[in-house]
């Protein structure tokens, strides 16, 4: 067996577009995990990945070979078929996770949901939960399997000991340019899943002005390198198309965002973020076989959120991950004013005025994200802290006749909101001099493994 080429060799046959060899790319990946491979040397393999690409079949060898860089994780034989996750690539407002893990489990699946940090103007589920005193993100695989013996679901981070080869190539993705690569961004994500030893997965693939992939088209390229990939790394994997171009929801920030997903999961809030929750949980029902079809899931998922199952997990899964009990229950059970004093309020609740009449067109998510992100609510580089109280309600709906000075946004900070910021905050809000025409779905298609006839999502939440 002929050796396997130097890695500048490597990098010098990606270089010119050739493809590489599936140990080549696993040569690639053990020098990256072993920390022989130089930095200058990594960066140019994922500028050459970049701009030449990788075909399915090189984007498969890179998934599989970062997935097994680490540990894998094992779960009971008994638990087969019913081990699930969910992924978004990002949005401003998405708390669906924070439902639907806890809904899932109660619908019978096993979540281990491994979850990470916002970064730029996206926020993380994980800062999300750490809004909550004493939720502890940080569980070894042991306590994981403890917690979902237990309750059902989890949701943590990433320990150093799953895909180490993914947390060394997506932290130099980033300051080199190459984070809008299908084939990196679907390997980076399916290794971890790989590694998590799931069953069935789902992929919320965002598109539109606050997202990762800007247009429909972008992002059904993404869903089926994920779906397809996944599916040959033996996961079943489907994915929802959905827009992000208005806030998710009312609330933007990690204490109103855990406040919305409490009010889903008591059976209530914005009829969009339930109708997301039950997309994509009624879609791993049935591709783990607890539910006949994706509609049929939807409703289950809804039964779940409807009559306090899935709220009763989630007060169990606080429990299991470090929140002291009595917190919990009043979080899950107590009345909106327990529930701000669990959580804390900003200094300052202001309500900005509309600057002059008109239909509201839209919201727009990517500059309200911009602003809360510079009032303390996001992060500009891994590590930095954030202010959890720090956020914004949304008061107006597309289509509705606004008059000036009428309040449209209540917005929580500590003071700091200067006239740059209220400029940009009055730009988020689209104003037009007749109502707006019939929004567009929230959900655009649904994206299911080669071979399964095509279904789009569903259009009303049950």
């Amino acid at each position: 067996m002929a050796a396997t080429p130097s890695l500048p060799a490597l990098i010098r046959k990606k270089r010119d577009g050739e493809r590489l060899e599936d140990e080549e790319i696993q040569s690639f990946v053990r020098a990256v995990t072993e920390g022989t491979a130089q930095e200058g040397q990594i960066g140019a393999m994922l500028m050459a990945m970049r701009l030449r690409g990788l075909c399915p079949g090189e984007t498969l060898a890179l998934a599989r070979a970062m997935g097994g860089s680490g540990r894998v994780l094992a779960w009971p034989p008994a638990w087969g078929g019913r081990l699930v996750d969910k992924h978004s690539t990002g949005g401003v407002g998405d708390k669906v996770s924070l439902a639907l893990a806890p809904a899932l489990a109660a619908c019978g699946c096993k979540v281990p949901m491994i979850s990470g940090r916002g970064l730029g103007h996206t926020g993380g589920t994980l800062d999300k939960l750490e809004a909550i005193p004493g939720f502890r993100v940080e569980q070894s695989p042991e306590e994981m399997r403890d917690i979902l013996e237990r309750v059902g679901c989890c949701i943590v981070g990433q320990s150093a000991e799953l895909a180490p080869a993914d947390r060394v190539l997506y932290g130099l993705r980033d300051v080199t340019a190459t984070v809008d690569s299908p084939a990196l961004i679907t390997a980076s994500i399916l290794s971890k899943k790989v590694a998590e030893g799931l069953s069935a997965l789902v992929l919320d693939v965002k598109f539109g002005d606050a997202a990762l992939c800007p247009t429909l088209e972008s992002a059904r390229e993404l869903a089926q390198s994920l779906v397809a990939v996944g599916q040959q790394l033996g996961v079943r994997a489907g994915a929802v198309l959905s827009r992000m171009e208005q806030p998710l929801g009312r609330c933007v920030g990690h204490s109103l965002e855990v406040l919305e997903a409490l009010e889903c999961l008591g059976g209530g809030g914005p009829p969009d973020l339930r109708l997301l929750v039950t997309a994509l949980g009624g879609l791993l029902l049935w591709q783990c076989g607890l539910a006949g079809g994706p509609e049929q899931g939807q409703g289950q998922l809804g039964r779940a959120l409807d009559d306090g199952s899935a709220l009763r997990t989630f007060e169990a899964m606080l429990g299991a991950q470090g929140v002291p009990p009595d917190t919990a229950h009043r979080l899950c059970t107590g009345t909106p004013a327990q529930r701000w004093d669990i959580l804390g309020r900003a200094r300052v609740c202001e309500e900005l005025p509309a600057p002059r009449g008109g239909w509201v067109q839209r919201v727009r998510a990517l500059p309200l994200a911009r602003v809360l992100h510079a009032l303390g609510a996001g992060r500009a580089r891994a590590g930095d802290p954030i202010d959890p109280r720090v956020g914004a309600e949304v008061l107006v709906t597309a289509g509705q006749r606004l008059r000036e000075g009428e309040p449209w946004l209540r917005l929580h900070h500590q003071g700091a909101l200067r006239a740059q910021g209220r400029r940009a905050l009055e730009a988020a809000l689209v104003l037009g001099p007749a109502p707006p025409p019939g929004p567009a779905p929230l959900l655009a298609e649904t994206i299911l493994p080669p071979g399964t006839p095509p279904g789009t999502a569903p259009g009303t939440p049950p």
